[in-house]
Order: C-alpha cells, then sequence, then structure tokens
C-alpha cells in the first residue's frame, strides 16, 4: 500500500473504472467532476493531454488544497480520433472499422498540486489489435448498451475483451488509466519521503 499524505487526493472523473483502478492501487481519495468543453482538434495524442490539464485545472479551481489527478483516453484509427458513439449506429460503424486492425489507445494523465498549480502530464499509449469481427458479433455486442458510453465503441474489460487478438503497451491504459505512470506521478506529489 503507497504512504499517503494528509493532504486530500482528488480523482477528477466520474469513470467508475477509474475509479476502482486507483482504488485498487490503495489510495484514499475524493470525487469531483469537473464540467470542462471537451472540444479540442488535433492527433488523439494531443487532445488527451489537453482534456486532462484542462479536467485537472477545472477540478483545481474548487480546492484550496490538494492533488487533482485528471485524465482523458481516446482512442485512434489511422490518426483520427475515435470519441464516444453518439448512436447504435456509429458504434456498429466504429467497430466494423477497428474490426481486422491495429489501432492506438492514448489516456493523458495530469496530476496537480492545487495549493501551488504545479503538475505533471503524460501522455501513455498503447497499440491494440482487433481479430475480424462478423457483423452479427458487431449487432450482438452494440446490442448489450455497453459500447454507448466508451471511446472507440468498446470495453476492454467487459464485452470486447474476446475481440482483443494482440496488445502492445499497458492493458489498464486501454481501460482508461494507466497505473504504472499513475502511481509515478502521484509518488512525486502525495507520498511522504
Amino acid at each position: 500500500m503507497p504512504e499517503q499524505s494528509k493532504r486530500p487526493l482528488i480523482l477528477a472523473s466520474g469513470s467508475p473504472r477509474r475509479r476502482e483502478l486507483l482504488a485498487k492501487m490503495g489510495y484514499t481519495f475524493e470525487i469531483c467532476t469537473p464540467d470542462v468543453d471537451e472540444h479540442v482538434a488535433g492527433h488523439a495524442r494531443d487532445i488527451v493531454y489537453t482534456l486532462a490539464q484542462r479536467k485537472a485545472r477545472a477540478a483545481a479551481a474548487h480546492y484550496a488544497d490538494g492533488v487533482i489527478i485528471a485524465s482523458d483516453t481516446l482512442v485512434s484509427l489511422d490518426g483520427a480520433p475515435l470519441g464516444k458513439p453518439a448512436d447504435s449506429a456509429e458504434a456498429h460503424a466504429m467497430l466494423a472499422a477497428l474490426s481486422d486492425r491495429e489501432h492506438e489507445v492514448f489516456t493523458g494523465v495530469c496530476v496537480m498540486d492545487a495549493k501551488t498549480g504545479e503538475s505533471e502530464t503524460r501522455t501513455v499509449r498503447t497499440g491494440v489489435t482487433f481479430r475480424a469481427l462478423s457483423p452479427e458479433e458487431i449487432d450482438a455486442y452494440v446490442a448489450t448498451g455497453e459500447p454507448m458510453d466508451k471511446a472507440g465503441a468498446y470495453a476492454i474489460q467487459g464485452g470486447a475483451a474476446p475481440f482483443v487478438a494482440k496488445l502492445e503497451g499497458e492493458y489498464e491504459n486501454v481501460v482508461g488509466f494507466p497505473v504504472v505512470e499513475v502511481g509515478e506521478m502521484l509518488e512525486h506529489f502525495i507520498i511522504e519521503h
């Protein structure tokens, strides 16, 4: 278990997956879900970096002291970001595009000291290759509703697990929270030396 200082740790995310992973890392934390403008253009790598910083700053504005951790995850296919699908037709189209192909998952993580504004931001990449998916498999998965609030229209830790033929990098990054990097960053900000 990490040794945690008395300063509050604030997770700037409503994601149950991020909450679960941070708790598994042994941290005690509060939740703050800041409302930020998520419209950012560019490569997925740059978008998640910018949004993680934007979320951390927005959450930090609510605290006089504490350590904020914010992140954002996007799937990228051929350099084009795939966010959350607008409807089941878009979810189906995204999954069909990912079928039998490699894509990238980028997560931006920002850890910020609410008192001083000092921060560190990293972007983590994982390569994911899906096996060939039949239209019937895609329809069945979309019908579960799981793809609707997920970047790239899938949850690797859920019903899409059998779609993955190859993974290059950190699995938790695809879930949305790269625990290795998060642990390193938090150690710098909140572990008592």
